[in-house]
């Protein structure tokens, strides 16, 4: 289900997604298919960890990455879960293919 509240998206973003909810900034988001293909790859690495275990895991690997960084975005951009979802955003069909747990293939140092 697709929400739009400025609010719940944090500055800087364009959307979050909270499962079972996808949080877009504006209503001219929805027409944005790279954005809403992207939160739907996090949609499906949630399901996949049964959710609470995502967040953990999101969380804890966010908290290693800015320790390694030392910035922010470069932080949040080297998650494995983002980027699964960044490099794969644009591939409409990813979903369709995509393997079980294929996130755990952007773990890295």
């Amino acid at each position: 289900m697709i929400l739009i509240s400025k609010y719940i998206v944090p500055k800087g973003y364009l959307g979050v997604t909270i499962f079972p909810f996808m949080f877009l900034k504006t209503e001219d988001l929805k027409r944005n298919a790279v954005l809403i293909n992207h939160e739907r790859i996090h949609l499906k690495q949630q399901l996949e960890l049964f959710v609470l275990p995502f967040y953990i895991l999101y969380t804890i690997e966010f908290l290693c990455r800015l320790i390694q960084y030392k910035k922010w975005d470069l932080a949040y951009r080297n998650i494995s879960f983002e980027r699964e979802a960044y490099g794969h955003e644009k591939d409409l069909d990813y979903l369709k293919s995509r393997p079980l747990y294929n996130v755990f293939k952007f773990i890295r140092n």
